[in-house]
Order: C-alpha cells, then structure tokens, then sequence
C-alpha cells in the first residue's frame, strides 16, 4: 500500500455546503428515562435530569434524513450516545439525504483522512429554471421553455469531468472578507465569488424520467459543490437547471453499508436502555477512517515511547523503508498517527480510547 500524507487541517469547505433551517427535530434522545437509561444522569435540583456525558469513540454514518441540517444531527447522535465530543466530515444541505460521518471522542482526529476523500452523489436535476440557490429552496432568477435531450446532455458531461474551474454557489459557506457568502447573498447583496478548480472523477447520466429531469451519479474530490454542476450544465445547455433531489451515496471509506437511518439509531439507544443491546453496536472503529493509510504494528515497549510523545527508532531486517504518514497499532490496537522517515517514527497524534468504543469486530475487514 501506498504511503500518503493528508492534511492536518480540517477543511473548511464541502460538496454542497449551505445553512439550513433551524428545524426542530424531537428524537426520542430528548425524553427523559430512567435511571438505568446510559444516556440518563443524576437528577438537577428542581426535578430536572442532567445526563452525564461519557467518552465515546467512534464513527457512526447516519443516512441523513431531508429536512435536518448537518448541525442539528450531529447534536442528536451526541446526545443519543451522550458523548463528550462529535463532529461531522463534510457537510450535507438539509435538502439532501444521505451518508453523513460522525466522529465522537478521538475518532475527531482522523476527520481530515475522510474530508479529503472522494464522494459520491446522486442528484436529480430539474430543467427550465435556475434559482439563486441553485436548488428548489432559492427564488426563481431565469427560466426557459427548452428541454435538453439524452443525447445534448451526455455529449456535455466530458466537459465537467477532470480537472475544471468551478464558480462556488451565491449561497455557500465561503468566506468574503470575513463574511460568509450566504450571508451576504441573503442581504441582497451580489456576491463575487471566484472560480476555483476542484475534480470530478465520473459524471454520467442515469436516468431521463421524463423532459424536465435528468438523474445522474457523480463522483468528485473535495471543495465541489453539485449545485454549481446544475448551475453550468444547465446553462451551457441553453435551458437552465437547478438541484431539485440530492443524495450522498459514499464518503472517504464509508458507503451505503455502512449508512445508519436515525430511526433504526435512536431504536438501537431504546434497546440499550432496557439492557437488550449496546450503542457500541452501531460505531464503526476510529480506525475506519485510516483505510487508506498504512498500518504499522509496533511492540509495547515501544509503544510506550510513541505514547509519551517520544520518537522511536525503528532497526533490524524487518524495519519499514518507507515513509510518510502511518497509524501505529500495539497488540491489534490503535495507538497513534506517526511520521515515519529515515527508520524513526515520530508521533504526531495519541489516541487514548478508554471509554465506549466499537463492538470486537467491527473493523474495516469486516465491512470489506
């Protein structure tokens, strides 16, 4: 396997990235349980239940239901686990469903590892008008009588796939001299937003139901936003288009497999209150998110060193030649994420998993 170096940073910038409601969602998280619930805690003066929260560790890919903003989901998953610390890896518009990972506890350090990987959409556009926001919520700005034909749309697909310049949607999460342009945009303001290149791996056309909607599947890097891909194929096409269904199938290494609906989350978090089956059931491993890097397994005493921060000199006929960045293990264990070069592996990231974590099991082989 290839060594490779992903980014530190957590990026700032996802497929279709936009602010959604504020939608009030009432999962069964939010009622009170009984004392034996492991999402309930010592009671508050007053009558009132605090709920102790507790070190998770983990992924779990909720299939997003529409309607839900990205934001308010993982506030849900956090208090169906009541875990300390949750995150997402790439944002999804409310209007879209689909794979959104959530990382709780020490799975947050390895969400730049599944930001930087590939995604895959399926989306339906809808012909005859562009919106400002480029998906059915925004306000009608154009629209035409034409309707494109199978033929006119797949001969243009070649032009959106590869490296291309792409204009980011009026409506997204970027930053115009400190302000986000959906912000602006909401003002009333007419953002200048500059074309940025971003990579689509495949785009084809699926389906053509009828006149006024084509189906089609993309797969693209980082930073590509499918409401601009509606946007532009629509106006080269002479006949405008706007986002009208959006699903996102993959993301980094998770897929559709491995796709939770909150209604099967939050039944799995009742059965573990009644003691019939555990949360743990439904994390997949912090490591999950590594699938791409390499795995080096290293002995306790060294793991000793890695854990205090401490480089550790790798020799002997067995010591790696590669190099690059690498996720240590001791004794089938995630121990850390290193820098290996020049026969010395330099710990750049600890993880300490004490707490709930993954059902024995659940590992990237099984899901293979």
């Amino acid at each position: 396997m290839t060594v490779t170096s992903p980014n530190d940073a957590v990026a700032t910038q996802n497929a279709d990235l936009r602010p959604g409601g504020e939608n009030n969602f009432g999962p069964t998280a939010d009622r009170m349980r009984a004392t034996n619930d492991p999402r309930a805690g010592k009671p508050r003066q007053g009558g009132q239940h605090k709920r102790d929260r507790r070190d998770v560790h983990g992924w779990v890919v909720l299939d997003k239901p529409i309607g839900m903003t990205s934001t308010q989901a993982v506030a849900v998953v956090k208090r169906l686990f009541n875990a300390k610390r949750a995150g997402h890896a790439g944002t999804l518009d409310p209007l879209a469903s689909g794979g959104l990972p959530i990382a709780m506890g020490e799975a947050t350090k390895t969400v730049p590892f599944v930001m930087d990987g590939r995604k895959r959409y399926r989306f339906t556009v809808t012909w005859g008008e562009e919106r400002d926001t480029d998906d059915t919520e925004g306000r009608v700005t154009h629209t035409s009588d034409a309707r494109p034909t199978a033929e006119a749309i797949a001969a243009l697909l070649p032009r959106f796939t590869g490296l291309i310049e792409q204009i980011p949607p009026q409506y997204s999460a970027i930053k115009i001299q400190g302000e986000r342009a959906y912000d602006l945009a909401r003002d009333g303001e007419v953002v200048d937003l500059k074309p940025r290149p971003v990579e689509i791996h495949e785009l084809v056309l699926i389906e053509q139901p009828d006149s006024s909607h084509s189906v089609f599947e993309a797969e693209c890097g980082k930073g590509t936003y499918v409401r601009s891909l509606a946007r532009d194929i629509g106006r080269l096409l002479g006949c405008y288009g706007h986002i009208s269904a959006l699903r996102r199938t993959e993301v980094g290494p998770f897929d559709e497999a491995d796709m939770i609906p909150l209604a099967d989350l939050e039944a799995l978090c009742d059965r573990a209150a009644s003691g019939e089956g555990s949360l743990a059931d439904a994390l997949l491993p912090v490591e999950t998110a590594l699938d791409d890097i390499p795995a080096l397994a290293v002995t306790r005493a060294d793991a000793a060193r890695l854990h205090r921060g401490q480089a550790v000199l790798l020799r002997g006929r067995d010591a790696p030649h590669s190099s690059g960045t690498v996720y240590v293990t001791v004794a089938g264990r995630l121990l850390a994420l290193a820098e290996l070069g020049n026969g010395e592996l330099i710990p750049k990231r600890v993880f300490n998993l004490s707490g709930l974590t993954a059902s024995a099991g659940r590992n990237s082989n099984e899901r293979a």
